[in-house]
């Protein structure tokens, strides 16, 4: 189990990536995930999908915007405090933002999607670090946006997660001492609810049948399908686990080889 007796902080619990994150976590043996989100429904989501494993994973549920310092720092006091210490924080706690491009879009929007991919997840990081140990891991959820343009229109949204990328950089330099890697994990397509629900509405715009739609975007994919987000979950807990301990300040793209660097 790569997580065996590890404690992990999971932002961003939610119906897609966030939510299997944490399964996936207890799944691997995690002794306690805390699971955050801003919403109550949410996190109870969570721990009934967590206790339907039948482990013995422990869960801490904490309401939590990252965008209220204190909010993140309570959070955080919240895990010490009820397991001791944090071996691993899961950055996913994301606001996509509008669906627009750089040379015209309402730059005034773009202030959530900086405050909260950006900033609240440097808030939540900054929060975090004192109770890290050595050995223990930071691993931001990025894009593939972020590293090839899409034709959808994503330019705020890959702008904050641009610039959380190169923190990462910057975070793994000033923790290295402390013994705390920092990764970052690029996902592309992952088919979970949130795409799924894109895909439904589109092939129902464009009239054409879902599975035309899926095979399209699985054209551009090496794989020759979209992966899923249990899959990509995986991946960025690889990156927490003990297997990545060489591994610091470096990005990972999952996302069926639809981005090589």
């Amino acid at each position: 189990m790569l997580l065996k007796d590890k404690i992990v902080i999971v932002s961003g619990i939610g119906p897609g990536l966030g939510v299997k994150l944490a399964v996936e976590a207890a799944r691997e043996g995690a002794k306690g995930v805390v699971v955050a989100a801003r919403s109550q429904d949410k996190l109870d989501d969570a721990e009934a999908r967590i206790k339907a494993l039948g482990g013995k994973t422990e869960i801490l549920k904490q309401t939590c915007d990252i965008t209220s310092r204190e909010q993140c720092d309570a959070l955080a006091a919240a895990a010490a405090k009820r397991f001791g210490k944090v071996d691993a924080l899961v950055n996913s706690a994301f606001v996509h933002g509008d669906m627009d491009y750089a040379s015209t879009a309402n730059l005034d929007s773009w202030r959530d999607t900086l405050e909260t991919n950006l900033l609240g997840t440097l808030r939540l990081t900054q929060a975090t670090v004192p109770h890290i140990g050595r050995g223990g891991a930071i691993v931001m959820i990025n894009t593939m946006a972020a590293r090839k343009i899409p034709p959808l229109g994503e330019a705020g949204y890959a702008a904050s997660k641009a610039a959380l990328g190169n923190s990462v950089k910057w975070l793994a330099k000033e923790l290295g001492p402390k013994g705390i890697r920092v990764n970052s994990v690029h996902m592309g397509w992952m088919w979970g609810a949130p795409v799924e629900g894109y895909v439904n509405w589109q092939a129902q715009e464009h009239k054409i049948p879902v599975e035309t739609l899926k095979a399209q975007i699985a054209a551009d994919i090496p794989l020759g399908h979209i992966p899923t987000d249990d899959d990509c979950a995986k991946a960025a807990l690889f990156m927490v686990s003990d297997y990545a301990a060489a591994v610091t300040g470096a990005a990972l793209d999952a996302n069926g080889g639809a981005f090589m660097p």
